[in-house]
């Protein structure tokens, strides 16, 4: 049986590059002119369907077989970031799914006032002891809505503690923006569901960190198909392990149109790779319409 096929690989396929550069423009993101991206809501906060992940903006690389969490680290400086942003953003990206770490906040703030290009910060506080502190930190530097990061929702519900997690949606909620939770298991968002959290959207990885087997993706797959809230999915190309291509396909065929995908880049491997991905989710969500 063929092997998946990696995204270096991806990039060999000339004829897709070849497409990809008849819709986007050249692959340098800054010289091709704006394109319209799908859209959907988190709550009352529309945004496109594509989300841009910050993983490799802080080294996350999962073993990820493009780049090293040192490569990583080393590449992606504040300038870089800010880079990334626009170029996302000029290909149609409204929105950037990050930490409240404090070295990401002294991004956003200095790229907002900077006249940065990409409107929207959607926030993902992932410190379980002072969760409270990193909520109101997004909240009170431009975040437009609130995620608690899935390694903290999930080991609240190993322990039964939904009523903490209700406090933190309530305190979201407190500042009037969209609540939502992630989680790497298939089963906590319809537990979400039972226990009636006010949740506004939900944030639900595909592939486990620990487990990048295609059950996994089955599973999630069948969660966010049972859920009627907006869902975006994230880990959709197993860190790298999978091509953009078949991947996109395999999820956009699944989910809703209500639904969307959260993906991080590293550029130092693949400059077009923004232009690329970008281009597939607006053609494929363009089939998947036409289908419905």
């Amino acid at each position: 049986m063929k092997a998946r096929t990696t995204r270096r690989e991806f990039l060999q396929d000339t004829a897709l590059v070849a497409a990809a550069a008849t819709i986007a423009g050249p692959a340098d993101a800054k010289s091709a002119p704006a394109a319209t991206m799908p859209s959907i809501k988190l709550g009352k906060l529309k945004v496109s369907r594509l989300i841009l992940g910050s993983n490799p903006f802080f080294g996350f690389a999962h073993g990820n077989p493009q780049g090293s969490s040192s490569d990583m680290k080393k590449w992606y400086t504040e300038q870089r970031i800010m880079s990334v942003l626009d170029q996302s953003a000029e290909r149609g990206i409204t929105a950037v799914w990050t930490p409240s770490y404090e070295r990401w906040i002294s991004v956003w703030n200095k790229y907002r006032t900077s006249g940065g290009k990409l409107p929207i910060w959607i926030g993902q506080p992932d410190k379980y002891d002072t969760m409270a502190e990193h909520i109101t930190a997004c909240a009170k530097n431009g975040g437009k809505a609130i995620c608690i990061q899935g390694a903290c929702v999930d080991k609240a519900f190993s322990r039964k503690k939904f009523d903490l997690v209700r406090k933190w949606l309530d305190l979201i909620h407190s500042f009037d923006l969209p609540a939502g939770i992630a989680t790497h298991k298939p089963e906590t968002h319809l537990i979400a569901e039972e226990k009636k959290l006010p949740t506004d959207f939900y944030h639900q990885c595909v592939y486990q960190p620990e487990n990048y087997k295609h059950d996994c993706w089955e599973k999630a797959i069948a969660t966010i198909r049972q859920l009627d809230k907006p869902v975006v999915a994230y880990k959709v190309l197993a860190a790298g392990r999978l091509a953009p291509k078949k991947a996109f396909a395999d999820l956009l065929k699944q989910i809703k149109p209500k639904d969307g995908l959260c993906v991080g880049v590293f550029p130092k491997k693949n400059s077009g790779e923004i232009v690329e991905d970008t281009a597939l989710v607006k053609k494929l969500s363009q089939r998947s319409e036409k289908k419905a």
